[in-house]
């Protein structure tokens, strides 16, 4: 984060000397990650395995972000746009279909509908999953009608360096390693380790692509307010402390509204 608040600080100081700064943005919006709840066709997606095993679901990872940025116009028809956005959501559920108790040898889950009788203390399997991305991102920017109409559309796309992180803290299951446990009445039950207190996390920046639409509103000779619709194509690499998972999907649709001012 350090890293990503240095980079944003950089872009504002060195603003004002950049002879292609002729235009300066602050947008809001809302971001839709793509993230796939299929668990029969994406079994090794870290983003649909939390959202089979976990109380949280897709939903509670749309949220905020926002951004800045500068823009070069080229011509009255095209512009280089430089952008820096900000997404970061986090979430603590529980796993929806085990319960947990102690044995001599650790905690152990136990699915909620093969709990002996005999066993008295159940708890809730409880962890938190949280992503951030931070798209630094140069794109083309087409205005067909100009920058001189009641009404500016525009289309566009490019490329970027997405700088993300993924983090899971709390109680795992480790389903890799089934023990058996033997009840008079239910018979046989898999039963899997509870790995307590664990902390995992990846960062990285990854290369990806985005395209966008839009239109402005000028609202003055130097201002204009803008809507504009971006999607993201970007895919994370998982291996350190998350091994054994698909490439991490970053990308999604974003949503925004926001300010222009011309230099």
């Amino acid at each position: 984060m350090k890293i990503l608040t240095v980079l944003a600080l950089g872009l504002l100081l060195l603003a004002p000397s950049f002879a292609f700064s002729d235009s300066f943005s602050l947008r809001i919006g809302y971001f839709m990650p793509s993230a796939s709840t299929n668990i029969v066709t994406h079994r090794d997606s870290l983003w649909a395995i939390e959202f089979d095993q976990m109380s949280f679901n897709k939903s509670k990872f749309l949220g905020s972000m926002f951004g800045l940025g500068y823009e070069y116009f080229v011509s009255k028809n095209i512009s280089l746009a430089f952008t820096l956005d900000f997404y970061s959501k986090s979430r603590a559920g529980y796993y929806a279909n085990y319960d947990q108790t102690e044995f001599d040898a650790g905690f152990f889950a136990f699915p909620i509908d093969q709990e002996p009788a005999d066993i008295a203390n159940w708890d809730f399997i409880e962890h938190a999953f949280g992503v951030s991305s931070t798209p630094l991102q140069v794109s083309l920017k087409l205005l067909p009608l100009g920058r001189k109409t009641r009404l500016i559309p525009f289309v566009g796309g490019g490329a970027g360096f997405y700088f993300w992180s993924v983090k899971l803290q709390g109680e795992i299951v480790d389903f890799s390693e089934p023990w058996v446990y033997t009840d008079p009445d239910l018979g046989d039950i898999d039963i899997y380790p509870v790995l307590s207190a664990q902390y995992a996390k990846e960062r990285g920046a990854q290369f990806g692509y985005h395209a966008f639409a839009g239109f402005q509103i000028p609202i003055g000779f130097r201002a204009t307010l803008e809507a504009e619709a971006r999607y993201h194509w970007a895919k994370a690499r998982l291996g350190g402390t998350l091994p054994g998972y698909e490439d991490f999907d970053l990308g999604g649709l974003t949503v925004t509204v926001g300010f222009n001012y011309w230099f």
